[in-house]
C-alpha cells in the first residue's frame, strides 16, 4: 500500500521520521511526503496550495492512501478527499495508531482495548455529527454521513460494556498476580517507549521460558520472547521467570509508550498498565542511542505517566549501549543524572552488564526476612516443611523426635503465611494430645 506522509508544524522543522515508522509498522509503503510550517488551516489542516500540491504528488506516485501526523476533523477529512483522487483514503496519526493496535491484538483483552480505543475516537465525532445535523435541519452535513441520532447513544453503551468486560478481566488478572506474590514472587515490570528494547531485555533475563502450564502467553511472541525493531511488537503483556539469587521473579513486558498520544487512547489502555502499577519493581527502559532531547523528553512523559498510579521504585535502564562510545554515554548520564539519578547501562543485544542489572534487581526488590520456626510434629508437617523449600531459601532443617527447626528467609508475606501455618500445626497438635 502506497502512501503519501503529511505533517504540518506551526513554526520550526517538521520531523516525519515517527510518522514513517508508523506507517511502516502498519504496512504502508512511504513514496513520499508533504510538509508545511504555518498556522493550521481549518478547512484542509494544511493550505489550500500545500493540499494542491499534495493532489500532484498523490497522482505522480499512484498512492493509495494520505497519512496526517496531525489530528483531523471530520470536515477536513471530508474536503481532502474531495480535493484528492477518488479512492484515496485520508487518515490521521491517531486512526493510524488504531490500525496498527487492531493488527496486532490478539488476545480478548488486547481487542477489547482497540474496540474501546476506536469507539472513543468515533464518540466526538458522532457527537459533532448529531450536533451539526440538528443545527442543519437535514439528515446529513457536508457529505459526512447519514445522520443517525442512535449512533452516539449506541457507542456510549458499548464503551460501558467493554468497560465492564476489562475490568472482569483486571480481577482475574490481579487475582493471578496476588497468588503470584503469595507463592513468593517478586513482580517486575518493563517499562519505556516503543523500540527501546524491552523484549531484548526480557529475553536476557528470562531464567524459564514457562512460567505455569496456565500462564497466558503472547501471542506476538514466540517460546524465546522475539524481539523485533519493530513499533508496537508487544501490544498485551509477557511474563517469564528470571531467577535471582534467592529470589524468585518474574519479569512482564508491557506495550510500549509512544510520544504525542491523547488521553482518550491512553486511557483505552489503562488496563495493561495495570501490571506496571502493581509491581515491586518497574525498570524504565531507555534507548541511549537517541539524541538527548529526545530522551529526556521521553523520561519526563514516562515518569508523569509512572509516577500518577505507581507506588514501586523505578530503576532507569539505559539500553543499547552497543551504540554509543563510553564518552557519548558519559555525556549522556551527566545529563540525565536529575531523571535518572542511579541508572543502570546495558546491552540488552549484546548481554553486556546484564549481571549488574540483576544485582540491581535484587537491591531494590523488598528485602527478605529471616526467620526460624519450631514445628510440632504431626501428620502436616511435612507439607508445611515442603512448601517452605517451594516458597522460601530454606538454609537448615533440624528433624526432633517430636518437632521439626526450619530456619529460612523469605518474603514478609510468605513469613506470615509460615507463621500461621506453624500456629495451626501447633493447635492441631495440642487439640490431639
Amino acid at each position: 500500500m502506497n502512501t503519501i506522509i503529511v505533517k504540518r508544524v506551526d513554526s520550526g522543522t517538521p520531523d516525519t521520521s515517527e510518522i514513517r515508522d508508523l506507517a511502516r509498522a502498519a504496512g504502508y509503503t512511504v513514496v513520499g511526503e508533504v510538509t508545511q510550517s504555518r498556522r493550521a488551516d481549518p478547512a484542509l489542516q494544511i493550505g489550500e496550495g500545500k493540499a494542491e500540491e499534495l493532489a500532484a504528488l498523490v497522482e505522480e506516485t499512484d498512492a493509495t492512501t494520505v497519512i496526517f501526523d496531525n489530528r483531523l476533523g471530520p470536515y477536513q477529512t471530508y474536503n481532502l478527499g474531495k480535493l484528492l483522487p477518488e479512492g484515496v483514503e485520508v487518515i490521521d496519526r491517531f486512526t493510524l495508531i488504531l490500525e496498527i493496535f487492531g493488527q496486532r491484538a490478539q488476545t480478548r483483552k488486547a481487542q477489547l482495548q482497540v474496540e474501546l480505543a476506536e469507539l472513543r475516537y468515533e464518540l466526538p465525532r458522532a457527537e459533532a455529527k448529531t450536533s451539526l445535523a440538528k443545527r442543519e435541519e437535514h439528515p446529513g452535513f457536508m457529505g459526512l454521513g447519514e445522520y443517525d441520532e442512535s449512533r452516539e447513544q449506541d457507542i456510549k453503551a458499548q464503551i460501558s460494556r467493554i468497560k465492564d468486560e476489562l475490568e472482569r478481566i483486571e480481577q482475574t488478572e490481579q487475582h493471578r498476580r496476588e497468588r503470584r506474590r503469595d507463592s513468593g514472587f517478586d513482580l517486575v515490570a518493563l517499562a519505556g517507549y516503543t523500540n527501546a528494547g524491552k523484549s531484548t531485555l526480557l529475553r536476557r533475563l528470562a531464567a524459564d521460558l514457562e512460567v505455569s502450564e496456565n500462564e497466558d502467553l503472547h501471542p506476538d511472541l514466540d517460546a524465546t520472547a522475539e524481539s523485533k525493531d519493530k513499533l508496537f511488537t508487544t501490544l498485551g503483556t509477557t511474563t517469564r521467570r528470571a531467577d535471582i539469587d534467592r529470589r524468585d521473579v518474574l519479569v512482564t513486558d508491557t506495550v510500549g509508550f509512544i510520544s504525542d498520544l491523547p488521553h482518550w487512547l491512553v486511557e483505552s489502555f489503562k488496563s495493561t498498565l495495570d501490571s506496571v502499577y502493581r509491581a515491586d519493581l518497574v525498570l524504565l527502559v531507555v534507548d541511549v542511542s537517541e539524541p538527548i532531547d529526545e530522551i529526556h523528553e521521553k523520561l519526563v512523559t514516562s515518569h508523569d505517566t509512572l509516577y500518577e498510579r505507581n507506588e514501586a521504585p523505578i530503576v532507569t535502564v539505559l539500553n543499547k549501549i552497543d551504540q554509543v562510545s563510553d564518552a557519548e554515554l558519559a555525556e549522556k548520564r551527566e545529563a540525565l543524572s536529575s531523571l535518572a539519578p542511579n541508572p543502570v547501562a546495558v546491552s540488552a543485544k549484546e548481554g553486556q552488564h546484564i549481571d549488574r542489572l540483576l544485582e540491581r534487581i535484587d537491591e531494590e526488590l523488598p528485602d527478605w526476612e529471616e526467620e526460624r520456626l519450631l514445628l510440632p510434629m504431626t501428620d502436616d508437617t511435612m507439607s508445611v516443611v515442603s512448601w517452605l523449600h517451594d516458597n522460601a531459601h530454606v538454609d537448615d532443617v533440624t528433624y526432633g523426635d517430636e518437632d521439626v527447626v526450619v530456619s529460612f528467609e523469605a518474603r514478609p508475606a510468605i513469613v506470615s503465611q509460615a507463621r500461621s501455618r506453624a500456629s495451626e500445626l501447633r493447635t492441631a497438635a495440642a487439640e490431639s494430645a
